[in-house]
């Protein structure tokens, strides 16, 4: 790689303040379009769906513009020590910034099992409170019937769940395989293994369409199906959106590696892209573990 001999200082650009755009509108979007069940919705029309997609469709462009800046500006030799020190960091610190986002609803499944259901049943001296809200509610886990009387079916882990944990473990080891491919210059075997990354990760997010239409069709089990149908599917959704992202990010790389964009001394992007791939997998190693088995 060749060095520069300062800090590399990008020009002023207009992709920071389209993503900050972008991400309001996503945003905005997502809240109407959660709402777009009320009356007051219903009858002038739900306006949600579309910002919802316009601002998700700004963020593809955004990034595909941005990271084409940043990659045409490694391939110009303008990366030096200190500039790949601050991208490593700054992935190092997203990533920690996810752990938080998925610590945030494995804590909601946590306290909805270990305390809010207890406590319904009548634990802690709140044997009056019980009586009063839900006679007739039983500890047990998953909640197969809500307040409302709705009754559905748990998930169970040994079907497709346990399938696709097999592939997303064979996944993290493919793309370690690619890695060290990288590292020794073997660039069909290179291509090879993270091409089968790829596939791996598509076949996941194919598997979990299944498994959801199962759980919609046969088990009556929806995102309003009480505080399990809710966890279920923000977990596994949320981590499904993960996987498409990260499906995406290892499709660019193995782009990028036809393109011979890679050395086995440069190829940051590819390291960035396999600590998430990695991140993704242990999350749902998590999720497998306390939302579908325990």
């Amino acid at each position: 790689m060749k060095e520069t001999p300062r800090y590399y200082i990008p020009h002023s650009s207009i992709w920071p303040i389209v993503g900050s755009i972008a991400l309001f509108l996503t945003a905005f979007g997502a809240v109407n379009f959660i709402h777009q069940s009320t009356d007051k919705v219903a009858a002038t029309g739900s306006f949600g769906g579309p910002i919802f997609f316009t601002g998700l469709t700004i963020i593809a462009v955004m990034m595909f513009g941005w990271f084409g800046t940043v990659i045409k500006e490694n391939l110009n030799g303008l990366v030096s020590d200190q500039l790949d020190v601050s991208f490593r960091m700054g992935m190092a610190w997203f990533i920690v910034s996810e752990v938080m986002f998925f610590a945030v609803f494995f804590g909601a499944l946590f306290y909805a099992r270990i305390i809010s259901v207890p406590w319904l049943a009548g634990a802690s001296n709140n044997l009056q409170t019980h009586l009063l809200l839900w006679p007739d509610f039983a500890e047990t886990w998953p909640l197969f019937r809500t307040p409302g009387g709705a009754t559905t079916e748990s998930m169970g882990p040994w079907g497709l769940p346990f399938i696709n944990t097999i592939i997303l473990v064979t996944s993290s080891v493919t793309v370690t395989f690619a890695h060290w491919a990288l590292k020794k210059n073997q660039r069909r075997a290179l291509g090879f293994w993270l091409a089968l990354t790829v596939a791996l990760g598509a076949t996941f997010l194919t598997l979990q369409v299944v498994e959801y239409q199962h759980a919609y069709q046969e088990l009556g089990l929806s995102l309003d199906s009480g505080i399990y149908g809710s966890t279920f599917f923000m977990l596994t959704g949320f981590h499904g959106a993960h996987v498409t992202l990260g499906t995406i990010m290892l499709s660019v790389m193995l782009l990028r590696v036809a393109r011979g964009h890679f050395t086995p001394d440069n190829h940051f992007a590819f390291e960035a892209t396999s600590w998430y791939w990695h991140f993704v997998d242990v999350v749902w190693l998590f999720l497998f573990t306390f939302v579908y088995w325990f």
